[in-house]
């Protein structure tokens, strides 16, 4: 089993940034891909950004893509969401997720999840 444990949500103004971590623990040499997915209330949960653990291959979602940055540190089993540029419709709970198998953007295909980092934008 792998766990995940996201930090570094909070409040910040339209324009500003947050930087997101993802710590992963237990058995950390499954792990194939990892990505961030994000859910608004009331809303479903949806993909923001993924990278393959041993290349570091990305992709992203259009509404962040030039505005989020995926990176992570496979010595220290750590994955990083440099969020930039920041608007109201960022607002959501962001999870952190692990799959050993395939590069997917799809969330029903990872088997590790988070509990989620509540990230909320002001106007």
């Amino acid at each position: 089993q792998v766990q995940l444990a996201e930090s570094g949500g909070g409040l910040v103004q339209a324009g500003g940034s947050l930087r997101l971590s993802c710590a992963a623990s237990g058995r950390t040499s499954r792990i194939y891909n990892m990505g961030w997915f994000r859910q608004a209330l009331g809303k479903e949960r949806k993909f923001v950004a993924a990278t393959t653990y041993d290349r570091g291959s990305t992709s992203y979602a259009d509404s962040v893509q030039d505005r989020f940055t995926i990176s992570r540190d496979k010595s220290k089993h750590m994955l990083f969401l440099q969020m930039t540029s920041l608007k109201p419709e960022d607002t959501a709970v962001y999870y952190c997720a692990a799959d050993g198998y395939r590069f997917s953007t799809l969330s029903t295909d990872y088997d590790w999840w988070g509990q989620g980092t509540q990230v909320t934008v002001s106007a």
